[in-house]
């Protein structure tokens, strides 16, 4: 039961943060992109990360206990290990797009051939 509650907590506390942060990133991103469509991608991008990431830890918890675990826990163990590679499969996703925008956006030279320094 303490793991659900703290399960719970987590999750409530979560979506409180993103709910907050999402109006007031979405502007800063759209600044930083450039395009209302990559500032959407990275918002969503962003949330998903804010998400995963405490979920992945609350999972990480197991009651002090002698018994073996039980079939719950086991299952919630498997979870916690899909999240972490959804985690990372959208982190490094995050990354390669990053890098593309970079090289993508790098700003133009204002000294044009045949024009003096």
């Amino acid at each position: 039961m303490v793991f659900l509650i703290g399960l719970a907590i987590t999750l409530v506390s979560v979506l409180l943060v993103v709910f907050y942060l999402r109006k007031h990133l979405k502007a800063i991103l759209v600044d930083l992109c450039g395009t209302g469509e990559r500032a959407e991608f990275w918002t969503a991008f962003s949330n998903i990360t804010l998400t995963l990431v405490p979920l992945i830890f609350a999972l990480h918890y197991r009651p002090e206990g002698g018994a073996p675990p039980s079939v719950f826990f086991a299952i919630c163990g498997q979870l916690e290990q899909a999240l972490i590679g959804l985690a990372c499969s959208v982190l490094g996703l995050g990354f390669v797009i990053a890098n593309f925008i970079r090289r993508s956006r790098q700003p133009s030279s204002p000294i044009h051939e045949g024009q003096a320094a």
